[in-house]
């Protein structure tokens, strides 16, 4: 007889949070973020490359980030990516490079963020659940097959809801701390 191995699970439940922390950074919480740009891909000689591949990112002020190229060809091609990628952005470009700027954001503005990250958060349970359901099936399919005894499968289901419940209040702490800086 042998327990249920968890170590799979929790891997797969682990890349769940690592997925909304991801989506998070890359929102504009209206305060200068580098990540922000994380998922803009520029075109440069034929092949589509992140902006970091292709410049030094940095923080200028609060609301503003500073982009230099290192081709300064690449200036056009950098300001078309960002506006393309409609983050809500306002971009000036300059001989030296370009300058991003991230607007205050609005009472309204701030409103759909929350929305946003909620509809994210919601994702992320989602899988977690379709998870679960998964490795309580497989739990089941033990038990049938004997290779598990009855006590074994409910300690089981017991050890699964723990980690379920940890994974769920750590998505929680992960939109609270983002709510918290969208409403400032």
């Amino acid at each position: 007889m042998s327990q249920y191995n968890f170590i799979i699970f929790k891997n797969e439940l682990k890349k769940v949070e690592e997925f909304l922390s991801k989506e998070y950074s890359q929102l504009s919480t209206g305060r200068a973020s580098p990540m922000v740009l994380d998922g803009v891909s520029v075109e440069t000689y034929g092949a589509y490359q992140s902006i970091k591949n292709v410049a030094s990112v940095n923080i200028e002020d609060p609301k503003t980030l500073r982009i230099a190229p290192w081709d300064k060809n690449q200036i056009k091609a950098i300001e078309k990516a960002i506006l393309t990628a409609d983050l809500g952005l306002s971009v000036a470009t300059d001989d030296a490079g370009i300058r991003v700027i991230f607007p205050q954001l609005t009472t309204e503005t701030r409103q759909k963020l929350v929305k946003v990250l909620k509809d994210k958060l919601e994702e992320s349970r989602i899988t977690v659940r379709q998870e679960r359901g998964r490795v309580w099936d497989e739990i089941q399919a033990e038990e049938r097959e004997a290779k598990m005894t009855e006590d074994e499968k409910m300690r089981a289901k017991d050890d699964l809801q723990k980690i379920i419940d940890e994974v769920n209040n750590n998505l929680e702490t992960i939109f609270s701390k983002k709510e918290k800086e969208v409403l400032g």
